[in-house]
C-alpha cells in the first residue's frame, strides 16, 4: 500500500534565519518541482542525487515567486523517513514559511499529523519503536545527562539490549522443541539450564526498572526544598545555586513571603529549586501565608536543604522546623561559617539532628557549596543502583511491559517441571511476544498512536 505524501513546517514557530518545510512521500520530489523554479535553468528538482540542494523560487500559481529558497533533496531509502524527501529551506518569517506551505499543500499534498514523519520512519522500518520514542526523548531533553541517553537510545543501545535478552529465550525456547520434536533422542529438556536461562533474564530486567527509574531523575528532574527560620541566607543559596539574583537578599527577616521557584541543573540532574519564606509564628498575614506555602512545599518536595545560621545557634524554630521534615530526605547546610562568632558545633548537630548529613558552609564565601551539590546528587540517585551499571531511557510504556515481563517470567518459573512441555512451549512464546512490543516487532496500532501521539508537528 502506498503511502500519501505529506508536508509540514518542521522549524518552531517565529521569526528566525530560516524556516524549513519538511515533505516525504513518493511524489514529493515530483510536486515540489511543479511549484519550484531553479535559479540555473538546465536543473531541474527531479535530477538531483540524494543529499544534494539546489538554490530557487518556490513561485504561485501565475509562476510569481514567493521566496527564494535551498531546497534539499534526500532519496529512498536514505532519508529520515526512508522515503523520497525534500526540505525546502525558506527564510524564516511566519508569513513567508506557511504561504511556501500552502503552496505544497496546493498539489494535493496532506499536511502531516504530528509525530506523522517518525511514524513513517518506524513503519518503513528505518527506526524501531525505541527509536522511535528516543526522537521525542531528545527534543524534550532538560539535561545533558538526559540527551546522552536519548541519543543512546536512538542509536540502537537499548534495542540491542533487549535482543541479548530474547536470544537467552530462544535458547531456553529451543531446548524445549527439541524435547518435543525429538523425544526419543533428546529426551527431556535441561530444566536447571531453562530456570538459569529464565533467572538472567528476570536478573537483567530487574537492571533495566532500576536504570530507567534512574533515567526519570535525569529526564524529569526533582523538586528540592531550601527552608529554615528567616534570615538564614536561604535566598543567597538560592541565588548562588541558580547562578543569578533570583531572590531578594537583605538582612531584614522575612523578607521572602512567598514561593519562589527556579530550575537549576545541578551535577546534570533538572532541579526546581523551591526558596521558602521564613518558618515562623508571625502576626503579619502575608507572611502567614508565606509560612503555610513553604509548609505545603516542603511536604511536597524529594528533598530539603535546611539551612542554619551558626552565629544563633540551634533555636527552637529550627527545631519546628526540623520536626516538619522527613530526616531521610534532609540535608543540613550550618551557614556563615566564615563568621568568628560561633554557636554551633558538631557535637551539638549530633545530638539535635543524629543520622543527618551535615555540611559547614558560608553561601556568602562560597564555601561547601561543591559539597553540597554532591550530597544532593548522591541523596536524589540513592537506592537506584550504581552508575554505568545499566544506563536506559524508559517510557512510561517500556516500563510497563518489563514489569509484566518480570511477572510471567516468574510464574513460567514455577511451572518449570510441572506441566507439559507444549504448555511451557506457549508461555516462553507468549513472554518473547511480550518482549518484542518493547522494539515494536508486535505492537498493536493503538499502542503506535501511543508513542507518536506527543510529538510535535513537523517531526
Amino acid at each position: 500500500m502506498q503511502q500519501e505524501t505529506i508536508a509540514a513546517i518542521a522549524t518552531p514557530p517565529g521569526e528566525g534565519g530560516i524556516a524549513i518545510i519538511r515533505v516525504s512521500g513518493s511524489e514529493a520530489i515530483a510536486k515540489v518541482g511543479a511549484i519550484f523554479k531553479p535559479r540555473i535553468k538546465d536543473r531541474a528538482l527531479n535530477q538531483l542525487h540524494g543529499y544534494q540542494m539546489i538554490l530557487g523560487w518556490i513561485v504561485d500559481d501565475q509562476g510569481q515567486p514567493i521566496d527564494e529558497c535551498l531546497l534539499a533533496v534526500m532519496r529512498k531509502p536514505h532519508s529520515y523517513t526512508a522515503e523520497d524527501t525534500v526540505e525546502i529551506h525558506c527564510h524564516g518569517g511566519v508569513l513567508a514559511a506557511r504561504q511556501c506551505l500552502e503552496q505544497v499543500l496546493g498539489q494535493g499534498i496532506r499536511e502531516a499529523y504530528p509525530g506523522e514523519f517518525t511514524q513513517q520512519a518506524y513503519l518503513n522500518g528505518r527506526l524501531d519503536a525505541s527509536q522511535a520514542e528516543a526522537v521525542i526523548e531528545i527534543i524534550r531533553a532538560r539535561s545533558k545527562k538526559a540527551l546522552n541517553l536519548a541519543v543512546k537510545q536512538l542509536s540502537g543501545y537499548n534495542s540491542r539490549y533487549i535482543h541479548r535478552l530474547e536470544d537467552r529465550l530462544i535458547q531456553a525456547a529451543a531446548l524445549i522443541e527439541a524435547s518435543i520434536d525429538f523425544p526419543e533422542e533428546v529426551g527431556e529438556p535441561d530444566y536447571e539450564e531453562i530456570a538459569r536461562l529464565l533467572a538472567e533474564v528476570q536478573h537483567h530486567l530487574g537492571q533495566l526498572l532500576a536504570a530507567g527509574k534512574r533515567a526519570e531523575i535525569y529526564r524529569s528532574g526533582v523538586k528540592v526544598v531550601i527552608c529554615g527560620k528567616p534570615n538564614v541566607g536561604k535566598s543567597s543559596l538560592l541565588n548562588w545555586l541558580s547562578g543569578r539574583d533570583r531572590a531578594i537578599v537583605t538582612e531584614i527577616p522575612g523578607t521572602t513571603r512567598d514561593i519562589i521557584e527556579e530550575y537549576v541543573n545541578i551535577k546534570g540532574i533538572p532541579v526546581r529549586l523551591i526558596d521558602t519564606a521564613g518558618i515562623r509564628k508571625t502576626e503579619d498575614r502575608v507572611e502567614a501565608i508565606g509560612v503555610q506555602m513553604a509548609q505545603q512545599a516542603i511536604s511536597e518536595a524529594a528533598l530539603a536543604i535546611f539551612l542554619l545560621d551558626i552565629t544563633s545557634g540551634i533555636t527552637l524554630e529550627d527545631e519546628e522546623v526540623f520536626h516538619s521534615l522527613n530526616p531521610d530526605r534532609t540535608i543540613i547546610l550550618i551557614n556563615k561559617d566564615d563568621l568568628v562568632e560561633k554557636q554551633i558545633d558538631h557535637e551539638r548537630i549530633q545530638a539535635c539532628f543524629p543520622g543527618i548529613p551535615v555540611i559547614f558552609g558560608s553561601v556568602r564565601e562560597e564555601q561547601g557549596l561543591n559539597e553540597l551539590q554532591n550530597r544532593v546528587e548522591a541523596m536524589i540517585l540513592s537506592g537506584l543502583g550504581r552508575e554505568g551499571e545499566v544506563e536506559m531511557l524508559l517510557s512510561a510504556r517500556q516500563q510497563q511491559i518489563l514489569q509484566d515481563c518480570q511477572e510471567h517470567i516468574e510464574s513460567v518459573s514455577e511451572i518449570l517441571g510441572q506441566v507439559s512441555l507444549d504448555c511451557l512451549a506457549v508461555e516462553i512464546s507468549e513472554l518473547l511476544e511480550d518482549m518484542s512490543e518493547l522494539t515494536g516487532k508486535s505492537l498493536k496500532a493503538d499502542a503506535i498512536e501511543r508513542i507518536f501521539r506527543d510529538f510535535c508537528i513537523g517531526k
